[in-house]
């Protein structure tokens, strides 16, 4: 009786070995056309023979077998100016061996097809190679992607688009927060023939938030690129996204695998043992050998290392004793003066405030555009001399404020106090306000529906920082389009949140003494009772998606005879059923009609008249988000009409029209809720 037929047949043993050998050399060889490359320009290629080619040839030579065991890393080589750092990621059904193999590949790709670049990235299928000069460990890169489809069409896209939706919403969930790898894949029946094979996956420096958002950003992307067909890509510097109509992955390797740490013996099944002559498994009795080996490492190393540990925090410990904190006023004076601006270097930057500099006006004064001596391009909001803004309340703000930092935010970077001049000074945007291209016949030709969908988005994530998730709680009071940046992307910044106020974070809302804000943006009961929150925010939010999808002012329907508003335009389309009327025409027809719906859902639920049954942003963002999560059915919004002037230039005439009698404050709150002919809001305090 034979025990072992691999001792009986050594030669057969030796050509299956071959076999597989041969098999897996081939597979790695044959995939060796790239899908996608980006090299810099010209202008940001290195030198021949530099010191940066020598630190970019060291980290590619190692990149390969670093990111191999986990399949996944990113490392730097060289010291600043001519530093380089390196990202390399395999697909999550690739085993290590495999993926070293890869990333050689992509290496060797990159190096031939982008020899002087300072910046470059290469997609193989099943791996990412990339370098630069600047760090992006940690940054949700969305200054690249690229979307590529199969041809075919698909029979029955409708029914299609919703699989897709529904595949590629759940695995974005499991990949941003239910894997440790970032990675999905699944499949789905789209016909008793056909199913729907998807994967996602992000790089593992990203946190989940931000893995979700990116993957959610292609979901939505490819959809709109390509509806209707078999399937495509979407490249991204952060994630990657694929789904086809035939299996793409190893679907034995996709989901049980798990690249670091790698998987116990006692998990793998019995079957795929080979057994020895002493029928212990030879892998049982190497991992029992291994086992001693890392109780003698604990005993040598870790023991001796901990006590090391130990006398370091008892060291550090009587330092700090001795050692008194700074002052918290010396911090804060501090951090004061690092946001200081000196008047002579603004003036230089704006040459002397000249006219061809200026970017825009407001009640509060004028906006220029200016150049610090660095190269820095940088926006001065210069406050006039009528401004209210104190000079105590301005310095606390600011201070604050630059705590908090987001992508949807607006920077501030400092402020002015010198001559009695009140400036600040922020980040400069390209593309200025929202309201320049949303509302001008000769621009909103770029606001294309996946560009207004990205900027919904955008608004709301920033708005929910601004709520719920930065260290501070604060309060808008002034969300419009004009609030509204937009950098070279199309990347929405929501602006002049310097000003807004702070609540305390016990506090669910605040009353306010003077009323702060524009017409037609404000909450029915902020203008009666002064009472501001979040839902305040909510309200205003609600308002501008709306005026987003029509392409349409909040005030454009005043006196029209057809509707007092936006809000009362698009209620009455939404109860007779035909919602999608109110689209912008200018669309041409060219929207993804299910985000569409939700949106004027979603806009109609944020200006509700019942502040309550408004949503939180956190919600809104998981509406945005999220296409199987149910809405609820809005109810009535509020009819408030509030004139087409903003608080900064609120005139003393106005004012007379409101009310001619003697009121209380409440009283002339409560009167502003009257017909469009007769309604302004006064007792402003400029923003």
């Amino acid at each position: 009786m034979i025990s072992n037929p691999f001792l009986v047949l050594p030669n057969i043993q030796l050509l299956l070995f071959l076999s597989l050998i041969l098999i897996t050399f081939h597979t790695v060889i044959a995939d060796d056309s790239f899908v996608w490359l980006v090299c810099s320009s010209k202008d940001s290629n290195f030198s021949t023979n530099s010191t940066y080619q020598s630190n970019l040839h060291r980290l590619l030579t190692k990149l390969p077998s670093v990111a191999s065991p986990s399949g996944f890393s990113i490392i730097p080589e060289g010291q600043p100016p001519d530093q380089v750092f390196g990202l390399a990621l395999c697909r999550g059904d690739v085993f290590p061996s495999q993926c070293k193999s890869y990333l050689s590949t992509a290496v060797d790709g990159i190096i031939s097809r982008c020899p002087v670049g300072k910046t470059a990235a290469i997609w193989y299928d099943k791996c990412l190679v990339r370098y630069s000069s600047v760090n992006f460990s940690s940054v949700d890169d969305t200054a690249f992607r690229q979307i590529l489809y199969n041809v075919g069409d698909i029979s029955n896209p409708e029914s299609f688009e919703e699989l897709y939706m529904v595949l590629m919403g759940d695995l974005t969930q499991k990949a941003a927060y239910n894997s440790d790898r970032m990675f999905a894949v699944e499949k789905a029946n789209y016909t008793s023939s056909v199913k729907l094979y998807g994967l996602v996956q992000c790089t593992r420096d990203l946190t989940r938030e931000e893995c979700y958002q990116c993957l959610h950003l292609s979901q939505t992307q490819m959809l709109q690129c390509c509806w209707g067909k078999q399937g495509g890509v979407v490249l991204a510097y952060s994630c990657y996204l694929r789904f086809e109509i035939y299996t793409y992955y190893d679907e034995s390797l996709a989901e049980p695998l798990l690249l670091s740490p790698p998987p116990s013996t006692s998990t793998l099944s019995p079957k795929s043992e080979p057994v020895g002559d002493s029928g212990t498994t030879p892998a049982r009795r190497k991992d029992g050998r291994s086992r001693d080996k890392r109780k003698i490492l604990a005993l040598v190393v870790i023991v001796p290392v901990g006590a090391l540990m130990l006398l370091s925090a008892c060291f550090l410990y009587m330092r700090r004793r001795r050692v008194p904190a700074p002052d918290a006023a010396d911090v804060e004076k501090r951090n004061e003066e690092s946001l200081l601006f000196n008047l002579d270097t603004i003036k230089v930057a704006t040459d002397n405030f000249a006219n061809r500099n200026k970017l825009g006006e407001g009640g509060f004064g004028w906006v220029y555009k200016g150049i610090l001596p660095g190269g820095q391009e940088i926006a001065v909001k210069r406050l006039s001399i009528n401004s209210r803004q104190g000079l105590i309340e301005l310095r606390n703000e600011v201070v604050t404020v630059t705590r908090i930092q987001h992508k949807n935010l607006v920077r501030l970077l400092g402020f002015c106090l010198e001559e009695n001049e009140k400036m600040l000074i922020y980040e400069f945007l390209p593309h200025q306000s929202l309201d320049k291209f949303l509302f001008n016949p000769n621009k909103c030709g770029q606001l294309d529906w996946r560009r207004r969908y990205k900027i919904i988005e955008g608004i709301a994530r920033g708005l929910l920082y601004l709520h719920e998730e930065s260290r501070l709680k604060i309060i808008h009071r002034d969300l419009k389009t004009g609030n509204i940046l937009l950098d070279q992307f199309m990347n929405p910044k929501i602006s002049d949140f310097g000003l807004a106020k702070l609540i305390d974070m016990e506090k669910t809302r605040g009353v306010a003494s003077r009323i702060a804000g524009t017409n037609g943006y404000m909450a029915p009961e902020y203008v009666m009772y002064g009472h501001m929150s979040t839902k305040s925010d909510v309200f205003s939010f609600g308002v501008l998606v709306l005026e987003i999808i029509t392409g349409r002012r909040v005030t454009e329907f005043h006196g029209s005879g057809h509707a007092a508003n936006i809000l009362s335009y698009i209620w009455k389309n939404w109860i007779k059923g035909r919602p999608l009327q109110t689209m912008d025409q200018r669309l041409g027809g060219r929207y993804h009609k299910n985000e569409a719906m939700r949106c004027i859902h979603i806009g109609l639920l944020c200006v509700q008249d019942d502040p309550k049954k408004r949503p939180t942003m956190s919600t809104v963002v998981l509406m945005l988000s999220s296409y199987s999560m149910n809405l609820p059915i809005p109810s009535s919004p509020a009819f408030l009409v509030q004139g087409s002037t903003t608080t900064e230039n609120s005139t003393a005439n106005e004012a007379g029209n409101c009310s001619k009698t003697k009121q209380s404050s409440r009283e002339k709150r409560k009167s502003r809720l009257v017909s469009a002919n007769n309604v302004t809001i006064t007792d402003m305090e400029p923003r």
